[in-house]
């Protein structure tokens, strides 16, 4: 994972602040409360969703009532040790790997079409709010894929957005990877749905389907958005948000979750998070794991994410 000079900042001063507040003394509720409701605002105030906050502070508090910080115990480091299982606990211990799980396909299809089987691709349904960075994001992952041997198809699903298809196009011809489309105006679940079959027939290891940025309060686009997920039936739903949305990640992810489902996150544009709570509003709203996150420009500024380097990160 890259390192980046002031990444998280905010949300480590946020922590820091919170554990200088107390001193060794018996935690009792009643202490706790006038630290915790500071703690609180400071975790909104570094883009923790409010509703996030106040249930990270509500686990906080349930694991440091009553105990008592012994004299030989360090109290910054048992207070740190409370956060820090309240946060982790926040990220799903499931991970997407879309390399390896497209390998394994590939090695099922080659045996599959042995028998007069047929060639399935791993379909993967891109999600996500105008401006998030999804397509370009997609280019990366196709890129990546490409360099594992790998190979995607990359499907102009956004036939509303003038110079969306072209945008995927030049993405398409700069990565060395082949692109479904058709013209503006058509059903984009029709498009994906035949760049599906395409897939199969030409033995495409992985379909990665690009479609129209949805604003959260959008209901008419949110149901197409279904209707897609319905017709195609994808293995994964990947919900690509951009870091430095704040608090509108929240409704966000809700509002994907709620009407079309999502099984993974990536978050772009992490390397200039200098508050940190986006990583934590995201996995705690959608219940998913975030597989990816963007931190440069470049077709390799893509990487997994791991939840153990965020936590000690943002606790160094």
């Amino acid at each position: 994972m890259v390192l980046v000079i002031g990444m998280f900042d905010k949300l480590k001063e946020a922590i820091k602040s919170f554990t200088k507040s107390i001193v060794e003394k018996e935690l009792t509720e009643k202490e706790l409360d006038r630290y915790l409701w500071d703690f609180e605002l400071r975790l909104i105030s570094s883009d923790v969703a409010s509703s996030v906050a106040r249930s990270i502070v509500e686990d906080v508090k349930k694991r440091l009532v009553g105990q008592k910080v012994g004299r030989l115990t360090n109290v910054k480091e048992y207070l740190f040790n409370a956060i820090r299982e309240s946060i982790r606990s926040v990220f799903p211990d499931s991970s997407i790997n879309l390399v390896e799980i497209a390998k394994q396909r590939r090695k099922e299809n080659l045996e599959a079409i042995k028998t007069g089987g047929r060639w399935k691709p791993i379909v993967v349904l891109f999600l996500g709010p105008n401006g998030s960075g999804k397509t370009t994001t997609i280019a990366k992952l196709a890129w990546k894929l490409k360099k594992n041997n790998l190979m995607p198809l990359l499907v102009a699903a956004d036939t509303f957005r003038a110079g969306a298809i072209e945008q995927l196009e030049i993405h398409a011809e700069r990565v060395g990877v082949p692109l479904m489309k058709r013209e503006y105006g058509v059903d984009p679940a029709s498009v994906a749905y035949d760049a599906i079959a395409h897939a199969s027939s030409k033995k495409r290891d992985i379909v990665l389907i690009d479609t129209a940025g949805r604003l959260g309060s959008d209901m008419d686009l949110l149901q197409e958005m279904s209707k897609i997920a319905r017709v195609t039936k994808p293995d994964y739903k990947i919900l690509v948000v951009d870091a430095l949305s704040g608090n509108d990640i929240a409704n966000q992810a809700e509002m994907f979750s709620k009407h079309v489902g999502v099984d993974g996150n990536i978050l772009t544009k992490l390397d200039a998070d200098v508050k940190g709570g986006a990583a934590i509003t995201l996995a705690y709203m959608t219940k998913a794991p975030i597989v990816y996150v963007g931190v440069g420009q470049g077709y390799d500024d893509l990487v997994e994410f791991n939840p153990d380097w965020f936590i000690e990160k943002i606790f160094s």
